[in-house]
């Protein structure tokens, strides 16, 4: 299974979290984080984010990053929207 785990935050507080789960074994890796990624949009009614390098180096080191106002085309209300993959597909079993 794979889940991504998305949380709104502002003025360091939580204000919504969401985690996305994908069972599907047909996309690879990189297709689910945009699905999980779409879906979070949709739940929280954003604009889908902008990846710049930062955001890719980030993510590609801790399977984590942080998408602040100049990742969205669109002004956001709150301080970052942060992703982190928290359990990825086990391909052994």
């Amino acid at each position: 299974m794979f889940r991504l785990w998305a949380k709104i935050f502002k003025d360091n507080r939580l204000l919504k979290d969401i985690t996305i789960e994908n069972n599907d074994r047909t996309l690879n890796r990189t297709r689910k984080i945009y699905k999980a990624i779409d879906e979070v949009c949709y739940e929280f009614d954003l604009s889908k984010p902008i990846w710049l390098d930062t955001n890719i180096k980030e993510f590609q080191r801790h399977d984590k990053t942080r998408f602040q106002q100049d990742n969205f085309i669109d002004s956001i209300e709150f301080d970052f929207l942060e992703i982190q993959v928290i359990e990825e597909d086990d391909f052994y079993c």
